[in-house]
């Protein structure tokens, strides 16, 4: 599983090991509306090295691109030009046709990127790698938390069950 954090300059990508626990940072993008051909096709290389340099080293099995997990701005639907944006750069990416197989499923970005400028804060990083660490790990955040609340449901589902209530 990858994820997107879709910001007015960059996208941060993060991806997940194979069982959806764990996400890492993968990369940021730069993000120009005359780029975006470009933006798919060094996506589809990132994941391809990836999957390279895990089968080769026999770390990991193998990582399949299974959907991408793409930062939404749900909260902040009185703001509509970021809502209109993400929903715009998904549009323009399905366009290129290069990751047409993956589903895409829209999960809420909310305070992601707050959450990492507080722990980046104290680093006293400069600005640039200070926001390119921003981007990535925000992106982590949101799959991380993606990750979290779908292990927390099915804990809720799989107790419901064992104290003998309906299983919906």
């Amino acid at each position: 599983m990858k994820v997107r954090d879709v910001g007015d300059k960059y996208v941060g990508l993060a991806v997940s090991d194979p069982s959806n626990m764990i996400a890492s940072p993968l990369s940021v993008l730069l993000r120009k509306k005359t780029n975006i051909d470009l933006m798919a096709t060094d996506f589809q290389n990132l994941v391809g090295c990836l999957f390279l340099c895990f089968s080769c080293s026999q770390i990991v099995k193998a990582f399949s691109v299974s959907g991408l997990v793409v930062g939404y701005p749900f909260g902040k639907l009185n703001n509509v030009e970021d809502v209109v944006t993400v929903n715009l750069f998904i549009e323009e990416l399905r366009k290129t046709e290069k990751l047409k197989d993956a589903k895409y499923t829209y999960w809420d970005e909310r305070l992601s990127s707050k959450t990492v400028e507080l722990m980046l804060k104290p680093l006293k990083l400069h600005p640039v790698q200070e926001k390119t660490m921003l981007d990535k790990f925000a992106a982590v955040v949101i799959l991380q938390v993606r990750s979290l609340i779908s292990a927390l449901e099915y804990l809720d589902y799989a107790n419901r069950y064992v104290n003998g209530e309906p299983a919906e």
